[in-house]
């Protein structure tokens, strides 16, 4: 068990915050003056070319299927800012029902998966990793479509990049961002 309490870290995470490493050593809650969001509406996007890679069906989804082999694929980059410990968190979110593993597979080998926290319906994508190219992206599009299905309204990715603006990521003030988490944690959605 680690030195941090779960309904703490579901309290910090549903007033938008987010865990981080800065080292192996120093966990911190931090927050963000802007939030990137994933579109759940008609926003959303991808390339042709990933439409074709869905519609080929290489590449099967699971929940949850390897939800340790995922946190270490997105673990494991040269510079992380998931640690031990904060492996181990989500390993007990996990277990309470929290956290998530969204997951692409081609046959019998993870291709690639996302990293995230139900709370109501807000999704707070942690982190994405892929073992096959395209394994990452497909997890991205069938990860939303499931979003959807279950009337979850947030999808919160913290942060942007030119990866995640191509399905049409945006950045909304902290204030904005409060009132959309706060109605969505309110909401009854089941992952």
């Amino acid at each position: 068990m680690t030195k941090y309490h779960l309904a703490g870290i579901i309290d910090g995470y549903s007033q938008g915050n987010f865990l981080m490493s800065e080292d192996d050593d120093d966990l911190q809650w931090y927050s963000s003056r802007e939030h990137a969001l994933i579109p759940l509406d008609d926003r959303f996007r991808y390339p042709t070319s990933l439409r074709r890679v869905i519609n080929q069906n290489r590449f099967s989804v699971r929940i949850n299927g390897d939800f340790r082999a995922v946190v270490a694929g997105c673990a494991d980059r040269d510079t992380t800012w998931i640690s031990v410990e904060l492996q181990e968190i989500y390993w007990e979110l996990y277990q309470a029902g929290w956290a998530y593993s969204f997951e692409t597979w081609c046959g019998t080998e993870l291709a690639g998966g996302v990293l995230g926290l139900a709370i109501g319906g807000a999704f707070i994508g942690e982190s994405m990793f892929f073992h096959i190219p395209e394994g990452s992206k497909v997890a991205m599009v069938q990860l939303v479509n499931h979003l959807r299905q279950q009337n979850f309204t947030l999808f919160d990715a913290q942060m942007t990049n030119p990866h995640l603006e191509r399905f049409g990521s945006y950045t909304i003030k902290s204030q904005a961002y409060q009132e959309l988490l706060g109605k969505a944690v309110q909401q009854k959605c089941k992952f």
